[in-house]
């Protein structure tokens, strides 16, 4: 079955890229690369999703199953919105690292709806900033591309890594804003989720300053 659905994601990448604004395709940073999604991406993101320490702050790691209808899931964003989160490469050596995005979140909370920046990188990839520079391309194509006019983002509290690449991109913490991840059950450890928000006026001020 979910190889029915990337076959149909698959098909689907002709009439995305034809639908979507082009600059929206393929973005570059310094050190990375920014696209749409490929069949090959399937197993590297995989191997990232099994891995406990990427899956540190989910509930639970995923399975091959899993991981593919959530790439199935990404690819339908795009086929549907025009933007997503995009596959991330480094530019001098292809192949999938992570991803980096904004997109429509799909469950209800007080936030909702929004369209929040989100990123994930495979752990040999931890520690080079990439996560950073990955944000920050997606967080311009969100604003200037798309034209969002706010971009939130939300981690569990105890996510002190996503938490510093959201302060380092410029998006701010409210406490009032905070809510109960509705996916999970009330009272489990991860359920307390942080959110940040970046209204594009503001950041149109912070990079004229």
């Amino acid at each position: 079955m979910m190889q029915l659905d990337l076959a149909r994601a698959s098909a689907n990448l002709a009439g995305i890229m034809g639908s979507m604004k082009p600059e929206l395709c393929a973005m570059a940073t310094p050190r990375l690369r920014l696209r749409l999604w490929h069949d090959r991406d399937a197993e590297p993101f995989a191997a990232m999703n099994a891995d406990p320490r990427v899956r540190e702050h989910f509930p639970n790691v995923l399975t091959r199953e899993e991981s593919d209808a959530s790439m199935a899931r990404i690819r339908g964003h795009f086929a549907e919105h025009g933007f997503g989160a995009w596959a991330v490469e480094l530019r001098d050596r292809p192949g999938l690292i992570g991803f980096a995005g904004v997109s429509h979140p799909s469950f209800t909370a007080p936030c909702v709806p929004c369209v929040e920046i989100g990123w994930r990188f495979a752990f040999d990839h931890w520690g080079h900033g990439y996560a950073t520079e990955a944000a920050r391309e997606a967080l311009r194509a969100g604003f200037e591309i798309v034209g969002l006019h706010e971009i939130v983002a939300f981690a569990t509290v105890d996510n002190v890594r996503s938490r510093r690449v959201m302060e380092k991109i410029g998006l701010l913490h409210d406490e009032a804003d905070d809510f109960d991840h509705p996916v999970l059950p009330p009272g489990h450890r991860m359920s307390r989720h942080v959110l940040y928000r970046l209204r594009k006026t503001d950041w149109e001020r912070r990079d004229a300053g």
